[in-house]
């Protein structure tokens, strides 16, 4: 499966084509409709998140509510749209009094995109890069979400810190797959440790009355996994390489580990190789899970689990100094609408992305065409590891 996004931050809508979906999936739409409210949720979102209500629309590859094997085309409407149909328009010549964008902000694609594109106007470039985009990758990993979920697999995450707040784990890769998605979704911040959720919040607080912005850190786990997805022979085939690809095009993360991640490289190998055991009903199954369920490059079969750090968002109410495009001279730099911290919807995203990966790496082991034979296949397999453990 491949998918591709368009659509500006307050142009008329966001949309995103899906490509290589087996025929025979059930979709819902309230299944996506549910995401996007989470991706819009959390302590210390912005004014624009009580514009913008998303819902999905699926315009094609989908029938009877299920999908027929052809492209798949979602689009969420831009609420805020109306409110900007002049310094937006697609065709006609710009306003007399528009107000063109010149002062880049420091940590966003402002600068560097202007530069790129050759364009005088910050907002040619601030449109696209906006994490408004997410929206529709949003909707768009929400089908492999769907899939995974036919197949048994679950994918969710929670907030580990915001700021200096940071929740204490004992034991954080065994202890991150009994968390139940659905107390970590009652939670503003989406962390399921109440007293670590009040002081993220306080965090959020001090930083709104400051004018700055905050990131943090979450976790995505995902259960239910066969072993075996991916690949050791080359590079392109490594479940790590092709899952952190996908959690960096997140222009927002900074870092992702897998497993202990940079741990690892503090302790000796006999603290951190997961040692294997053979259990009567699971087969070959591990001790522990510091690999995080990756292994030379493919998954474990134990719950891959992922860990990664956002940035604090570029735009600040108290502004950073930049230089403006026209004088060049010292300036503040520009204040666009925006959020104090996004890290609990920011995780929502990064859930789609790293399903949107392990759907592929399904449909590459046990074929694309239709749900029946990939169901089937995967049967087989599953009976086939079952003779390799008696």
């Amino acid at each position: 499966m491949r998918y591709m996004t368009a659509g500006e931050s307050h142009g008329p809508q966001l949309a995103a084509i899906v490509d290589g979906v087996p025929a025979g999936l059930h979709i819902s739409e309230d299944s996506i409709n549910a995401d996007l409210a989470r991706r819009q949720s959390g302590y210390g979102r912005g004014g624009r998140q009580l514009i913008e209500q998303d819902r999905v629309r699926i315009t094609s590859g989908v029938r009877f509510g299920r999908t027929i094997g052809s492209p798949i085309t979602l689009v969420v409407e831009n609420r805020d749209w109306q409110n900007w149909t002049d310094r937006m328009a697609v065709f006609g010549d710009a306003p007399v009094d528009l107000q063109r964008e010149t002062t880049p902000r420091p940590g966003h694609a402002d600068l560097v995109g202007v530069l790129k594109i050759n364009s005088d106007d910050c907002r040619d470039v601030l449109e696209r890069a906006s994490a408004r985009e997410t929206a529709a990758r949003v909707a768009a990993t929400g089908i492999a979400r769907e899939l995974l979920a036919d197949l048994g697999v679950d994918v969710f995450s929670y907030v580990t810190s915001i700021g200096q707040a940071k929740m204490p784990e004992q034991d954080p890769m065994m202890d991150a797959p009994d968390y139940k998605p659905l107390e970590i979704e009652l939670s503003d911040v989406r962390c399921p440790n109440e007293a670590t959720a009040d002081a993220m919040r306080a965090e959020i607080d001090k930083a709104r009355e400051a004018g700055e912005s905050l990131g943090g850190t979450f976790r995505i786990v995902a259960r239910g996994l066969v072993p075996g997805l991916g690949g050791y022979a080359t590079a392109g085939e490594r479940m790590t390489s092709r899952v952190a690809a996908a959690l960096f095009s997140i222009p927002a993360i900074k870092g992702v580990e897998f497993g202990l991640g940079f741990k690892a490289a503090e302790l000796p190998g006999s603290q951190v190789h997961d040692e294997i055991i053979l259990d009567s009903n699971l087969g070959f199954t591990r001790a522990g899970n510091n690999a995080g369920g990756l292994e030379g490059g493919m998954t474990t079969g134990m719950p891959l689990i992922a860990t990664c750090a956002m940035k604090p968002i570029p735009t600040l109410m108290t502004p950073l100094k930049t230089v403006d495009l026209d004088t060049l001279e010292a300036a503040d730099a520009s204040k666009e609408r925006s959020d104090v911290c996004a890290v609990p919807a920011c995780a929502v995203v990064a859930e789609g992305e790293v399903a949107f990966a392990l759907a592929n790496a399904y449909l590459e082991k046990f074929g694309h065409d239709n749900m029946a034979d990939i169901r089937a296949n995967i049967a087989a397999y599953k009976e086939r590891l079952k003779t390799v453990s008696r």
